[in-house]
């Protein structure tokens, strides 16, 4: 039984308890009775079952991705739409998609548990960075969807980092390799007489510089396809239905590579 078998079926919000496993409970339609919410909200649960990690993740997303849209203070279609498309990259069904959609709204709540939400989740990831880089760059996605970063929504980044406890100057990093590869797929998809991606744009899309030495290059594209594997990202608990969007930034990163391979002329 998937993950999302288990959630619906109420297992997946008892195993995980505390604020995640309640916005969850309430997302399907599950109520939690309230002497039943206390020992669970008090319970020490022992992380690592890959299920309750993928539940915690599809839990985190997308509440926290609807709190970071009210960040500057009104949610704008295009990130409206981000999530919409995250939605469809997922191939969610429509149950999953009205969860999705709930607890989207869910974040958007004054009262919403950010701090408490992001501390069950690096709970439940255990110290896995690869999973909490790629929560944290769909957020940065999330944030580029209106083409810029407002500061509200760099500041609650910022926090997220802190709370998650990833590094700002990774963060820094990250950021710049997520509006390196936006840029780097929007003037890839531009009509063939339109400027394509330029070099500077594939060296910024694997996070080296343009005077990096082949081996550098080499080094980092393997290791951004190897933190960007949709088996291993699964393994470590990313919900199997995001192997369709894990897919589609191993062919930006490739393209990316192959830009810089054939202008170098390397093999």
């Amino acid at each position: 039984m998937t993950w999302w078998g288990k959630a619906v079926g109420g297992a997946l919000g008892y195993m995980l308890g505390g604020p995640l496993g309640a916005i969850l409970g309430a997302a399907i339609g599950h109520q939690f009775d309230r002497g039943l919410e206390r020992t669970l909200l008090d319970t020490a649960w022992a992380p690592g079952d890959r299920e309750r990690v993928q539940s915690a993740f599809f839990t985190a997303l997308f509440s926290v991705m609807g709190h970071m849209a009210k960040a500057d203070g009104r949610v704008s279609e295009h990130e409206i739409e981000m999530a919409r498309a995250v939605m469809r990259q997922m191939n969610l069904t429509g149950e999953q998609q009205r969860v999705a959609i709930d607890l989207f709204r869910d974040g958007k709540r004054p009262d919403f548990p950010l701090d408490q939400v992001l501390e069950q989740f690096r709970r439940e990831c255990r110290g896995r960075r690869t999973l909490i880089q790629m929560f944290i760059e769909i957020l940065l996605h999330a944030a580029y969807a209106d083409g810029r970063v407002h500061p509200a929504e760099r500041a609650l980044l910022e926090h997220i980092a802190d709370r998650l406890r990833y590094p700002r100057a990774l963060l820094a990093q990250l950021e710049a390799m997520v509006a390196a590869q936006r840029r780097f797929h929007e003037e890839a998809a531009q009509p063939a007489p339109e400027r394509g991606p330029t070099l500077d744009d594939a060296y910024a899309a694997l996070g080296v510089s343009p005077d990096a030495s082949d081996a550098e290059v080499k080094r980092a594209y393997r290791r951004l396809m190897s933190q960007h594997h949709p088996d291993r990202l699964v393994a470590r608990g990313l919900p199997e239905e995001m192997i369709k969007m894990a897919n589609e930034k191993t062919a930006e990163i490739k393209a990316a590579y192959e830009r810089i391979r054939k202008a170098r002329g390397f093999k």
